[in-house]
Order: structure tokens, then C-alpha cells, then sequence
């Protein structure tokens, strides 16, 4: 049986600092070291779009950040997107943490098990209040809301319409924007 070595935050911190994983595209989850899954074309022209799209609707309220690492307990993943708090400069010494984060935005070709499984458990237990993933395969948008004891206790999935982020009610976003 294998006993995994488990990394905090400071270590895979020394890591990147010292220019160990320079050439590597990973991100720290749970305490493990993962490597990224290759982006397909469709996921990083969705991913960039969204980013543009949910910053016009966001413009003065939130930051959203495109492709970048936030800082949880015993996790650093990069989300496709991260709608944080504003000022951006906030995040000049540091990634956003929980308390930043008003919402994650994951598009998923090749990673949605990842996505669903793996992921969903790491935002549920930093306490993230919502989280979408895009999946690109079925055309559609699964939310998930209320986080508790690791878990979120809301899912729902949209293929249509639109959807207001708990953070920002008054906000509608189209699923169709985001998916096309």
C-alpha cells in the first residue's frame, strides 16, 4: 500500500519560490500535487469568453481573474475563473482565500470528473458559497450552492436561461453566452 506524501500550502508555496515546478503545470489539492489537465482549444476559448463576458456584467463589482491560483487550507487550484472581491491590488502579495471569493467558474472538456468530484469537495469544505462548472460535453451549466460539512447541499443543472450568482442578485447571466 502507498502513502502519499501530503504538502501544505507553505511548502508547495517554497516550492514554486524555489523553481521546482517552473516547467510544470500542476496545482496543489488536498495536499497532493496534481498536474493540470491539457486545455483543449474549445476549453480555453469558453474559459477566455467567459472571462470577458463576466467581466462586462461584473464591471465595479467584483474582479474576476482568468486562469489564476486562490489559497485554501490545504489546496491552491487554479480555477478557470474566480469572481473575487474588489480591489484587485488586494492581490498583490497574495492569492485570494475563501473570505475573497464570491464565486469558482470551472469549464470542463477532459476534466469534469475532476471538476465534479475532486473539486467540488475542496470548495465545499473552504466554505466557497457557490460554484459553477461548465461542461462543455453535455451543454450545460451544474450549479452548486450551500456549502456544509464538506458538501454542497444545492445542485442544480441549467441548459437554458439564466442565472443570478448569490452574491450579486440583481445580475443575470446567460447560460448561452457562457456555453457558446
Amino acid at each position: 500500500m502507498k502513502t502519499l506524501a501530503k504538502w501544505s500550502v507553505d511548502e508547495y508555496h517554497r516550492m514554486v519560490e524555489a523553481g521546482i515546478l517552473c516547467d510544470r503545470r500542476v496545482e496543489l489539492l488536498a495536499g497532493e500535487i496534481v498536474e493540470m489537465s491539457p486545455e483543449t482549444p474549445i476549453h480555453y476559448t469558453t474559459a477566455k469568453r467567459s472571462t470577458k463576458y463576466l467581466e462586462e456584467l461584473l464591471l465595479n463589482k467584483a474582479d474576476v481573474r482568468f486562469n489564476g491560483p486562490i489559497t485554501l487550507s490545504d489546496s491552491e487550484p487554479e480555477p478557470d475563473m474566480a469572481i473575487v472581491r474588489l480591489p484587485e491590488s488586494s492581490y498583490s502579495d497574495r492569492h485570494p482565500a475563501p473570505q475573497d471569493i464570491f464565486w469558482i467558474v470551472e469549464v470542463a472538456k477532459t476534466s469534469l470528473k475532476k471538476d465534479l468530484d475532486i473539486k467540488t469537495a475542496i470548495y465545499a469544505t473552504a466554505g466557497i458559497q457557490e460554484y459553477w462548472v461548465l461542461d462543455l460535453s453535455a451543454k450545460q451549466i451544474i450549479v452548486f450552492r450551500n456549502p456544509q460539512n464538506g458538501k454542497y447541499v444545492e445542485e442544480r443543472t441549467f441548459e437554458e436561461g439564466a442565472i443570478a450568482p448569490l452574491a450579486f442578485p440583481d445580475v443575470l447571466v446567460s447560460i448561452q453566452r457562457l456555453l457558446s
